[in-house]
């Protein structure tokens, strides 16, 4: 019996294509399901299984950050084969662009239907700006676009708490200010006081260690950090 289609399943095929085409493609870039750029042009894409007024709001909603935002849909959606006019006049009309993937058992096919244009609002700069931070510093790509975002992937803040856990991991205790220069880690303090994942402990002011949650749990995101480290 085969396996129940889910959203991430649209990720590699995409992801594929934009490669093709001179892109570096990323998933789960601050809540957008992919995030591909090159030279100065951002592009986003929603994936859905079904097309609904929520996927095309949250299009529409990321026109803040890029002018290129694109929704993307199995060929298989009973919607889309049903009224596959009407729907190509509705994306048109909001400016969105449409991609299709044809998800056949052994290989899948991307079919750009749409290109968006005319639709042209005001930026949020502020929020463009974190977006591609985000982009810019997650090294490798370390989530399938259309993933869950409950369960917490390399992120870019993520992987730089994994620094400063492995430089606790070596000594009994450090200064924020040590790990800080010795990192070249300008927020290092800042991850230590925040402790986000529960991995510092706090000896006196400005001085930490490593928890016992953080020893139990550093050599599995090590591991996941090496193996997107092979990857690239």
């Amino acid at each position: 019996m085969a396996e129940k289609l889910q959203e991430s399943d649209l990720y590699l095929p995409i992801k594929s294509f934009l490669n093709n085409l001179g892109y570096e493609v990323k998933g789960e870039i601050k809540e957008c399901d992919i995030v591909a750029v090159k030279d100065d042009s951002v592009v986003i894409i929603e994936l859905k299984l079904n097309l609904n007024i929520t996927l095309l709001l949250q299009a529409v909603e990321r026109f803040s950050l890029t002018d290129n935002v694109y929704i993307a849909i199995p060929k298989q959606c009973s919607m889309f084969k049903k009224q596959a006019k009407q729907i190509k006049k509705l994306i048109a009309r909001l400016g969105i662009g449409l991609i299709v993937v044809d998800m056949q058992e052994e290989q899948q096919y991307v079919e750009l239907i749409n290109d968006p244009k005319d639709y042209k609002p005001r930026k949020n700069r502020a929020k463009q700006r974190g977006l591609l931070k985000e982009f810019t510093e997650r090294l490798g790509d370390t989530q399938k676009g259309g993933s869950t975002r409950k369960k917490a992937g390399l992120t870019a803040y993520r992987q730089r708490c994994i620094r400063v856990a492995q430089y606790l991991s070596r000594q009994p205790h450090a200064k924020g200010a040590e790990i800080k220069k010795s990192l070249s880690e300008p927020q290092a303090t800042q991850f230590l006081r925040d402790d986000y994942y529960a991995w510092f402990n706090k000896i006196e002011r400005g001085v930490y260690e490593l928890s016992e949650n953080g020893r139990n749990e550093l050599p599995q995101w090590l591991k996941k950090m090496e193996q997107i480290t092979l990857q690239k």
